[in-house]
C-alpha cells in the first residue's frame, strides 16, 4: 500500500513507493469523472474567448507577442492529444498532419500564419475529436499517477492558453472576451476599507519552492530548499495606477538615471512615454484603453501591461525595489513571521474563492487593490494572488537539483539568463492553476501579458 500524507486541505495525496523520483511521483488521487469535467470546463472557456471572432480576426496580424488565434486553439488539442493520448496510451494521430500543423516546436513562430491551417470548422471537429477520446478513456474511479499527472498537464497547458487567448484579445484591440459562465466577481471593498503602506517580515531560513506533499507542481517549482532571507518591508498591495501615474506626470520615462541601460535601450526603441495603453486626454487626465474601448484611468486599480524595465525604473524613482522571489513567497506564504510551516494560498489552504482573489475572468478585469480582504497573507499583503502578476527582481533560473519533466521544453529552454520571474496570478488566470510557488516567466522588455509589480523598501 502506498503511504499516505497530509495534503490541503479535504485531499488525500498519495506516494507511491518506486514511482520516478524525477517530481511527478506525488499526485492528487484524482478521480476520471472529477478530471473529465474540468477538461471539459477548460475547453468551454477556451471556446468562449474565441467563438465570437471573425475568421479574419482568428488569423490577425503577424506579430512577435501573439499567435494566430486559429493556430493557438488546434496547439491546444494537439498537446492534449501528444500527452493524454499518444504518450500515455500509444495511440495514433487523430490527424496524420497534427504534428506539422502544431508542434510548437517544430512550427516557427512566424510560419503559423503561413501554414494553411485547416478551416474554423476542421480545428473544432479535430478538438472535439481528441477530448471525446481523452475522456472516453478516462476510468471510473481513481487515476494511476501517470493518468493523473498527463492529464493535469494538459489541463493547466489550455488553462494558460485561455490566458493568452485574453491577453491576445486585449493586444489587438478586440472587444472584450464574455464573462465565464457560473463565474461570481470579488465583491467591492466595503466604504473607506484601504489597504496600505509596508508589512515587516523578519526574514531567516525559508523553504523556497513545492515539496511533494503538494501534489502536482512543474518541474521549475521543484524541490523546496532553504534559503536565507535577511528581514525585509514589502507592500500590502501592488503598485496602484495612481502612483505610477505620479511617476510618468514627474517625467520618469524620460530620465536616463531612472533607467538601467537594457532598460533605457528598450524604452527608446519602443518609444515608451507611459504604460502602453494609456492615452493622455487632457492635462492631469488620463484614459486607458481596455479592449476595444477607452475607460478613465482608475487609480485605486494596479497598473497592469507594465514590462520588468518599466517597474525598475519605477522603483528607482520611488526609492524602492522589487522583491525577490523568496521574498514574495515568504510574505505570501508563511504562517507566521519565522515560522518554517506554508500556506498553499496566501490565506490558507482552501481553494481559490471570489472574495479572496480576482481571478478566472470574471471580473472582466483588475479591481481595487483595496478589495479580497479574506485573501491576505498571515503577513498582511493583500492580491497576492490575482489581480496582476507581480515582477520579481528574479532571473529564471532552475532550482538546485532540477530535473526536467516528461515535457522537457516547458522550462529548461528558457533559463537563458534573460526571463524574469513572476508571481502570484492575475484575473484572467484560472484559479485551480495557482498556488504560493507557482513561477511564471517573460522576456523583460513584455507589457502585453497581464503584469504589475509590488515593491519593497530598500
Amino acid at each position: 500500500m502506498p503511504e499516505r500524507l497530509p495534503g490541503p486541505a479535504g485531499v488525500t495525496i498519495r506516494t507511491f513507493i518506486g514511482w520516478p523520483a524525477t517530481g511527478y511521483y506525488t499526485v492528487l488521487v484524482d478521480t476520471g469523472p472529477e478530471l473529465a469535467r474540468q477538461l471539459e470546463d477548460a475547453r468551454a472557456r477556451t471556446l468562449q474567448l474565441v467563438e465570437d471572432l471573425t475568421d479574419e480576426q482568428l488569423i490577425g496580424p503577424r506579430l512577435s507577442i501573439v499567435n494566430p488565434l486559429l493556430w493557438e486553439i488546434g496547439h491546444v488539442a494537439w498537446f492534449q492529444e501528444r500527452w493524454a493520448l499518444r504518450h500515455l496510451r500509444g495511440l495514433d494521430p487523430v490527424r496524420p498532419d497534427a504534428d506539422r500543423l502544431w508542434d510548437s516546436f517544430r512550427v516557427a513562430h512566424d510560419d503559423r500564419w503561413d501554414l494553411g491551417l485547416p478551416t474554423r470548422e476542421e480545428t473544432l471537429a479535430y478538438m472535439r475529436a481528441v477530448l471525446d477520446r481523452v475522456v472516453e478513456r478516462l476510468p471510473a474511479g481513481p487515476l494511476s499517477p501517470p493518468e493523473a499527472y498527463f492529464h493535469r498537464l494538459v489541463l493547466y497547458h489550455e488553462d494558460m492558453h485561455g490566458e493568452a487567448f485574453t491577453y491576445t484579445r486585449q493586444t489587438l484591440s478586440y472587444p472584450p472576451p464574455p464573462p465565464p459562465r457560473a463565474a461570481e466577481p470579488p465583491p467591492p471593498p466595503a466604504p473607506g476599507a484601504t489597504a496600505r503602506g509596508d508589512v515587516e517580515i523578519e526574514g531567516g531560513t525559508f523553504l523556497l519552492g513545492a515539496s511533494p506533499q503538494d501534489g502536482f507542481a512543474f518541474d521549475n517549482e521543484k524541490w523546496a530548499h532553504p534559503v536565507e532571507v535577511a528581514p525585509f518591508r514589502i507592500g500590502r498591495t501592488p503598485v496602484t495606477n495612481a502612483e505610477f501615474l505620479a511617476f510618468v506626470e514627474d517625467a520618469g520615462y524620460g530620465r536616463r538615471e531612472l533607467w538601467s541601460e537594457d532598460g533605457w535601450r528598450w524604452r527608446e526603441k519602443a518609444r515608451a512615454e507611459h504604460p502602453v495603453y494609456w492615452r493622455r486626454d487632457a492635462p492631469g487626465q488620463w484614459l486607458e484603453r481596455r479592449f476595444d474601448r477607452l475607460v478613465p484611468l482608475d487609480g485605486d486599480l494596479p497598473v497592469i501591461h507594465v514590462s520588468w524595465y518599466e517597474a525598475e525604473a519605477w522603483c528607482r524613482w520611488a526609492r524602492r525595489r522589487l522583491p525577490t522571489e523568496a521574498e514574495w513567497e515568504m510574505a505570501a506564504s508563511l504562517v507566521a513571521e519565522g515560522a518554517p510551516a506554508k500556506r498553499r494560498f496566501p490565506w490558507g489552504d482552501r481553494p481559490p474563492e471570489p472574495r479572496r482573489a480576482n481571478l478566472d475572468g470574471a471580473a472582466g478585469w483588475c479591481v481595487s487593490v483595496h478589495a479580497c480582504p479574506e485573501g491576505d497573507s498571515a503577513a498582511g499583503c493583500r492580491q497576492m494572488i490575482g489581480n496582476v502578476w507581480e515582477w520579481t527582481s528574479a532571473t529564471f533560473a532552475p532550482f538546485p537539483g532540477f530535473v526536467a519533466d516528461p515535457y522537457e521544453q516547458y522550462s529548461a529552454p528558457w533559463f537563458d539568463g534573460r526571463h524574469k520571474v513572476l508571481r502570484g496570478g492575475c484575473w484572467a488566470t484560472r484559479g485551480r492553476l495557482l498556488r504560493n510557488t507557482w513561477r511564471n516567466f517573460y522576456l523583460p522588455h513584455r507589457r502585453d501579458v497581464l503584469a504589475g509589480f509590488r515593491t519593497c523598501a530598500v
